[in-house]
């Protein structure tokens, strides 16, 4: 995908007028994940706004850990994140941590109370939410909001070093509390939390919140573009606010806001995402069905795929939902020509040759791709009892149906026609086995082999045949919620937190088949490729080699499907 499709033209509108006007004479921008959890597909959007516009326009762009939580933070989370952001092919100009600037962040906020701009509240959380006014009433001042620049700064020295509990005090800006803009109305810039940070160890008891930390610290990194989601756009004021008064930056960054990225039946909030972790609902952060990033790999997305998706979806300036067929579509184009083809039989029927010897094998070469002769062949054994789909036969036939069939012929990949001449039931009256007899002089590659048939199915042989399971996926969420997701209110919790939307029937609209394993077979090369090796099994989908395999056992996550015309003409 080119750099021209993956950029915006409304961002690019932007910075060639501040690189006219001399605002800025380069561009420098950065990604700003907060280490509480894993990247998913709305992240990988932003990756590709942040890094590509730096790398369009010749700058560069940081990655900065915004860990000023240390509740949810882990070092774990950290390290996930740089390998997703290296498997996506993206490199950064400088690392840093918030947690790096705590000293400056805490000398920042005491100059902000000698100046009188802060002020140590001791409000009840209850009481500041209470004060705080709507959206049609203004706010009403703490009684707390003209103490004495001695009297804030004597408190707030106490704060950090550990003589209130949480929650007792914090630290707020003094704006003002009848702006129409509720952000605006004294905000919270520091929180008592007697916690272990995952970098910082015990040292602080006090944290910088997301709005006070985020903007000084883009200041402080010399970033020109803060690229950041729309719901950011009411915070853009806060953001010049803390800027413009922190004085340490005569070329305030510019924020400039985008659409999220939403995808249909897909969760893309990371809360959300925890709380399926944390219920048990998904196996982990690397569950395939979650759209993180360490998911999608694991289930066999190849990273090219992640950033033409991002590049056809483009960025805008409304939000809006993408059909996650697109996705799907992306996949199967950067699959095509990579994965070698090879055979699985996940719901096998028995089918025996009646004319061919018990003892008695067919070695045949088939290749790997059609389309790629440098990737090889290999070899597979015809015999008297092959494997099949249980669902490419039909005992009464509906029309247009060209797979097996009483009286019915087809061919198997690679091999030779066979017609069905026998169905064979238990006493229950279930198809345990079909006897078929085998055209023997239309072997694939023999001057017999021309003879035409409408149908071919994919098979194993049964003698090769290695057990294997199978995970296929559907989308978590069963249906889109009515209506979209609420836009967050302000509160007194980090806004890298409280800018997640979310929905209060999240649970209730999982879909319990969005898991479903099967037990089946597969050739023997597939079962001993590696842990990763991706496939396209024939007529089945994309497949990859799972972690939990065993020696005895591979797994293999279906990756994607293929477009089933059998399908659409069933409906």
């Amino acid at each position: 995908m080119s750099e021209e499709r993956r950029a915006s033209n409304f961002i690019e509108e932007f910075i060639n007028q501040d690189l006219a006007s001399g605002r800025f004479d380069h561009v420098k921008t950065r990604f700003p994940p907060e280490p509480n959890g894993y990247l998913h597909i709305g992240h990988a959007k932003a990756l590709c706004v942040d890094f590509g516009i730096a790398r369009k326009y010749g700058g560069s762009c940081n990655l900065r850990f915004d860990d000023t939580n240390p509740a949810k933070e882990e070092k774990a989370f950290v390290e996930g994140i740089q390998a997703d952001i290296e498997w996506l092919g993206f490199k950064w100009d400088k690392l840093y941590f918030a947690s790096d600037f705590f000293d400056k962040l805490y000398e920042i906020a005491c100059s902000m109370i000698r100046r009188g701009l802060a002020y140590v509240d001791d409000q009840t959380p209850e009481e500041m939410r209470a004060n705080r006014g709507t959206l049609t009433q203004p706010g009403v001042n703490s009684p707390y909001r003209d103490r004495s620049v001695e009297e804030n700064l004597d408190l707030f020295e106490r704060m950090k070093n550990g003589e209130f509990p949480d929650g007792s005090r914090v630290l707020r800006a003094k704006i003002d509390m009848a702006s129409p803009n509720v952000l605006l109305r004294d905000p919270t810039i520091y929180r008592i939390k007697h916690m272990h940070h995952h970098r910082a160890g015990d040292k602080w008891c006090i944290y910088p919140m997301y709005d006070f930390q985020h903007p000084i610290q883009d200041a402080i990194e010399g970033i020109t573009h803060s690229l950041c989601s729309l719901e950011y756009e009411i915070h853009r004021p806060l953001y010049d606010w803390f800027v413009n008064h922190a004085e340490i930056s005569d070329q305030p960054p510019r924020q400039i806001e985008f659409a999220r990225l939403n995808i249909e039946r897909t969760v893309m909030s990371k809360r959300l995402l925890r709380q399926l972790v944390e219920t048990g609902t998904v196996s982990g952060w690397d569950d395939p069905r979650m759209p993180t990033l360490v998911a999608m790999r694991r289930r066999g997305y190849p990273a090219a795929a992640i950033i033409d998706f991002t590049g056809r979806v483009g960025v805008a300036k409304a939000d809006s939902t993408v059909e996650g067929n697109l996705l799907d579509h992306c996949v199967r184009e950067a699959l095509a020509d990579t994965a070698p083809r090879a055979m699985a039989v996940l719901n096998p029927l028995k089918l025996t040759m009646t004319n061919w010897p018990e003892d008695e094998f067919d070695t045949l070469t088939v290749e790997n791709h059609p389309d790629h002769p440098e990737m090889g062949t290999r070899t597979v054994r015809f015999s008297k009892h092959i494997l099949i789909e249980r669902e490419d036969f039909m005992e009464e036939p509906v029309k247009k149906f060209f797979r097996l069939a009483p009286g019915k012929e087809v061919r198997l990949k690679g091999a030779y026609i066979i017609r069905c001449d026998e169905v064979v039931k238990n006493a229950a009256g279930e198809i345990t086995e079909l006897k078929c007899s085998v055209d023997l002089d239309s072997r694939s590659g023999s001057e017999g082999a021309n003879r035409k048939v409408k149908g071919t199915l994919h098979w194993l042989s049964a003698c090769d045949a290695r057990p294997a399971e199978f995970r296929l996926y559907e989308p978590i969420l069963a249906e889109e919620p009515a209506q979209a997701e609420p836009e967050p209110e302000a509160t007194d919790e980090d806004a890298g937190e409280a800018a997640e939307p979310v929905a209060d029937d999240f649970m209730s609209r999982l879909n319990p088949n969005s898991l479903q394993v099967v037990r089946g077979f597969c050739e023997p090369v597939i079962a001993d490729s590696k842990v990763g090796d991706t496939f396209q099994f024939l007529r089945m989908g994309y497949f990859c080699k799972d972690p939990d395999s065993t020696e005895a056992l591979p797994v293999f996550n279906r990756t994607v499907g293929l477009k089933d015309s059998w399908a659409k003409v069933a409906k």
